[in-house]
Parts: structure tokens; sequence; C-alpha cells
């Protein structure tokens, strides 16, 4: 089952690793996972390369509508792949445990298919990004280093990635509501709660689409 919208016990955001690679130096990537039934929900994460990448949590229980990120790093490398395309793939499976249940009590069997249980398999794939590439894509909108300053450049870069992460975080931010929105669904008690979620929520996104909607200022 592939990432993203396919899967029915867990959905899991940003569908593909991101990684800003260079040699030598760490990177990581978060992941955040959240469970969409009224199941407690467990989960695994494999990889086809683990002596690369360190994985926190790499097994753990989700509560029924909740949600955990998991911190993928890449361990510092002392050589780039080929045209830097990783062929490395991460399987995020996921199982319904019995209500309660700790990470440290699952069952053996937990993730075994042959147990006949139903595990949900999420496939993902590894990108490497040179860091190179976000002054390309600066270079790529019209904001070049010709006509500006050294500092200019650089007050121009930080903006790109506040706006990038003010994106993410409204994205992460929307999915928690409809999280909360299913979940007001099932637990009529959760309501106040809600009503006190949603209105934080809103103050944060609207804070964030302030910030995403107003224009980096130029530099001549």
């Amino acid at each position: 089952m592939t990432a993203g919208g396919g899967n029915q016990l867990i959905s899991v955001h940003p569908d593909e690793l991101k990684f800003i690679f260079e040699l030598e130096k760490q990177s990581f990537c978060d992941l955040k996972v959240m469970n969409n039934t009224k199941h407690h929900v467990a989960f695994k994460v494999k990889t086809t390369s683990p002596k690369k990448y360190f994985v926190r949590p790499n097994t753990g229980v989700i509560q029924p509508w909740d949600s955990c990120v998991i911190r993928v790093t890449l361990q510092a490398q002392g050589e780039a792949p080929p045209d830097m395309q990783c062929k490395d793939k991460f399987l995020l499976q996921s199982a319904i445990v019995l209500p309660n249940t700790d990470v440290d009590e699952l069952p053996p069997d937990t993730f075994n298919k042959d147990s006949g249980k139903t595990i949900e398999e999420c496939k993902l794939r590894v990108v490497y990004t040179p860091p190179t590439a976000a002054q390309g894509n600066l270079e790529d909108e019209g904001l070049g280093s010709s006509t500006r300053s050294p500092d200019a450049n650089s007050t121009l870069q930080c903006l790109k990635e506040e706006r990038d992460a003010a994106f993410r975080q409204t994205q992460l931010l929307q999915q928690d509501l409809d999280m909360l929105k299913r979940r007001r669904k099932n637990d009529p008690g959760f309501s106040l709660m809600f009503a006190g979620f949603v209105g934080v929520i809103g103050i944060m996104v609207g804070f964030l689409l302030n910030l995403l909607l107003s224009s980096p200022p130029t530099t001549e």
C-alpha cells in the first residue's frame, strides 16, 4: 500500500523522505504519522539500508485519532550516489493492537503477515537534495545574485526557508484539525476540548497564512 491517502489505519506526511545531502554531514527528515481510527495502532519502520539511517522511534503505538513524529537521521556519508539518485526505501507497517498496549509489550507476531492479522504497509522513497538546490530555486524565480549583494541574497534565502517552513506547518495544522474533527464525531465528551483546540489552531493557521501571503522584500 502506498503512502498518502491510500492507508486506512494511518496517514503519513510527507509522502517521501527528503534529505539535504552534504558529504561528511548528518541530515534528518521528520515524518508525522496519524492514526485515522478509533483503535490503538502499532507501527514499525523498516529500511533497505539500516546502517545508513537512525530512526527514532522505529516502533510505537499511537492512540485513537492521535499522532506521533518519527525522526529519520541520515548518517554522515563519505561519498554521494551516482547523479544523487538514492535507491534506498522505507517501509512503515501498521496493525491494530489491544487498547493500552505498551510498545515494550507488543506480541512478537504483531507485524507478521503469516499470523493472519491485517498488516498495512506504506512505502516511502528517499530523495537527496544538494545544498545548492535552494539557491538554484531563487535564481529560477528571478532572485539571482547578479543584482544583489551577498547580504541581500542571504536575507532572501532565509525568507524563502521561513515561507516554506510556514507552508509545511500550515499543512500539518490543517491535518491536526481534520483529525480533531474525526475524533469529535467518535467521542461526544470531546466537544469542549475540541472547541479549544480549534480556536488555537485557527489562530495559528491564520498567522501562518499571513506569513505565506506576504511577499519577501526585494533589495536592489
